[in-house]
């Protein structure tokens, strides 16, 4: 059942959609550009279902050419030459897009409060990493903070930058035999389409060729290789910000059994990860060729997942070509799914990891960005500020003449914020008045108790004097 309220001149749409033992509503509903849907799930649980991530970050369409497929297409992008490459104007434009008001607000009141607990880290703290973890939470502050926090402790518990610099994975083309997997392509707005052949996976082979420990290490590296390549060359592929994976999953002959215990602890692991620490990256998950094997164990499956990715989902049988070309080109699919691509030259599709992140050029330019911004925040860390890609360093004491009440010498950034030169500057006088109300605040408050102190002492005094004029 769903309820669709609003007013003519309100923007926002509210949408209720309640299940009552059948969620086939969840898997067929998809939120439109501002909306927020709130959903009820039969055991209770309630979820907003946000817009898509991307929603907010597109570039405007009007008067725009169609861009070149050609690699210089991709060049005229910026105005730097590669060894002086940093997030030009427009390179920030399409990596980053337009932000919404209201999202970018409570985002800076977010790391906000992180930074005056002294929570705040020097790495993880772009803006698109914490509005993923507030959608997580529905931008409750508190919630969202104990599973940012829980994401660090993983991330440093689990080595990930080390797992990036140091893990080898030989047996990866084995792997890919007996568990049919890979990224090819892109979906119609441009973000990666990661595909797995779940029917075909051959557990026993698998443990022979590599164990669980390595199997979930490759598929952090995975994940981080998407947040890191895949959704960066996509968004300069397609010109506009991309952050979710459109996924595929073929069940073609699934059924209990291929759900061993083994298979269960590897799926609950993966899932924990991508959840916990990954959220908000999907956009839309198919399942294909279920048949009523699958049906039955996707009503058990589903009890686990989070239900707002529950709604992200939809399960075709057989007949699901039709629905997948309305979200993919024929050119991206693979054959095996009915498309017309093959990539003979890479051994299959799901060997060759087409997309725009295998693009030189492309991959160049974000090596040579994400160098800049390391060895950037590398320096501001070495001098003791909290530096980001939206949080840049805060200002030192400095020059007396031009410092506030405070200490913090703002004429330099004043000047850039009022000149319009970088929009950092005025993202640090944001954090400075942030903490100036705060100090403000505090300073009163001692005020107030000094003045109550000079009371208590004048009341002492008055009533020393009081006992004593007797005896004399």
């Amino acid at each position: 059942m769903s309820s669709v309220k609003g007013k003519e001149k309100e923007k926002d749409v509210e949408v209720v959609i309640t299940t009552r033992g059948d969620t086939e509503s969840l898997t067929t509903y998809s939120s439109s550009s501002g909306e927020r849907a709130w959903l009820h799930s039969a055991d209770g649980r309630t979820k907003c279902l946000h817009p898509p991530i991307e929603t907010h970050w597109e570039l405007p369409s009007s008067g725009a050419k169609k861009p070149s497929s050609s690699s210089s297409s991709f060049k005229s992008l910026f105005t730097f030459p590669l060894t002086k490459l940093r997030r030009t104007k427009s390179m920030q434009t399409v990596l980053e897009g337009p932000r919404d008001p209201k999202d970018a607000q409570i985002v800076e009141s977010f790391r906000r409060m992180l930074f005056l607990e002294g929570l705040l880290p020097t790495k993880h703290n772009d803006y698109h990493t914490l509005l993923r973890f507030l959608r997580m939470r529905d931008f409750d502050m508190l919630k969202s903070k104990d599973v940012f926090l829980n994401y660090l402790k993983w991330h440093e518990e689990f080595g990930v930058d080390m797992l990036l610099k140091e893990f080898k994975y030989p047996e990866y083309t084995e792997v890919k035999k007996c568990y049919p997997h890979g990224y090819h392509g892109v979906d119609r707005h441009g973000r990666p389409v990661y595909i797995e052949r779940l029917g075909m996976v051959d557990l026993n082979k698998l443990v022979q060729v590599t164990t669980f420990e390595r199997f979930i290490k490759y598929h952090v590296s995975e994940q981080e290789k998407t947040l890191r390549i895949r959704y960066p060359a996509c968004s300069m592929a397609a010109k506009r910000h991309i952050a979710s994976t459109t996924s595929i999953l073929d069940v073609n002959g699934v059924g209990m059994s291929n759900f061993s215990k083994p298979a269960r602890y590897l799926f609950m692991e993966i899932q924990k990860i991508d959840s916990s620490y990954y959220p908000e990256t999907l956009h839309k998950l198919f399942i294909i060729n279920a048949g009523s094997g699958f049906k039955m164990l996707w009503k058990a499956v589903k009890t686990f997942l989070d239900v707002r990715t529950v709604a992200k989902v939809q399960v075709l049988g057989s007949n699901y070509l039709s629905v997948l070309l309305e979200a993919i080109d024929i050119s991206n699919l693979p054959s095996f799914l009915g498309g017309k691509c093959t990539c003979s030259d890479y051994g299959g599709c799901l060997m060759s990891d087409r997309g725009p992140w295998k693009n030189p050029d492309i991959v160049k330019m974000i090596e040579v960005i994400s160098l800049r911004e390391e060895t950037d925040s590398k320096n501001d860390s070495n001098n003791g500020d909290v530096a980001s890609e939206d949080s840049p360093s805060m200002p030192k004491k400095g020059d007396m003449g031009n410092q506030n009440d405070f200490g913090f010498n703002l004429a330099p950034l004043a000047e850039s914020a009022c000149a319009g030169s970088d929009s950092k500057y005025k993202l640090a006088l944001q954090k400075i008045n942030g903490l100036e109300a705060a100090l403000g605040d505090t300073k009163n408050k001692i005020e107030t108790l000094e003045e109550a102190l000079e009371d208590a002492k004048m009341a002492l005094k008055e009533f020393a004097q009081h006992i004593i004029q007797p005896k004399l």
